[in-house]
């Protein structure tokens, strides 16, 4: 068991990359993890009585992700095209890919890109996933299909730049 100052500080920074990669913006995934952490601090006794706090926590992030009051689509940038180097290994390129999958991932609904996000980023099993967003597994594979759809549909409508 640990105090819940430990916690902040020694699990604070991989919560905030964690909000960083589900709402995709800083600011908003600063917002989510302060939100959460300050209804988490009342009860936290309780929660280090938890098999696994962290994955409370994460879970309250995604609902709080997904519940979150605020509308992105008027605060979104639209950043000109980068031109496209010539090798793949190339850090440009790395560069270009993870725009790209920040562009495909903003033009998701929040429920499919928690999916996917959990999926991935996490690498949750669908059982994992359907319990932390409170469905069912048929449901998180759905969501993950559509969402997967969604972007190959976006890449090739040219929505978003391919690479290579």
């Amino acid at each position: 068991m640990t105090d819940f100052d430990d916690f902040v500080h020694g699990r604070g920074r991989a919560l905030l990359r964690f909000a960083y990669v589900l709402s995709g913006d800083a600011y908003l995934a600063e917002d989510l993890v302060q939100e959460v952490l300050a209804r988490m601090h009342r009860r936290w006794d309780k929660i280090t009585k938890m098999d696994s706090p962290e994955a409370y926590v994460r879970t309250a992030i995604v609902r709080q992700f997904l519940s979150w009051r605020r509308r992105r689509a008027s605060r979104e940038a639209i950043l000109a095209e980068v031109p496209e180097p010539p090798g793949y290994d190339e850090p440009q390129q790395r560069v270009l890919a993870r725009d790209q999958m920040w562009q495909l991932l903003t033009g998701l609904p929040r429920s499919q890109r928690a999916v996917l996000v959990l999926r991935f980023y996490c690498d949750l099993p669908d059982d994992q996933i359907a319990t932390l967003l409170g469905c069912g597994e048929s449901t998180v594979r759905s969501q993950a299909a559509r969402a997967l759809a969604k972007m190959r549909t976006m890449m090739s409508e040219g929505g978003v730049r391919r690479d290579g």
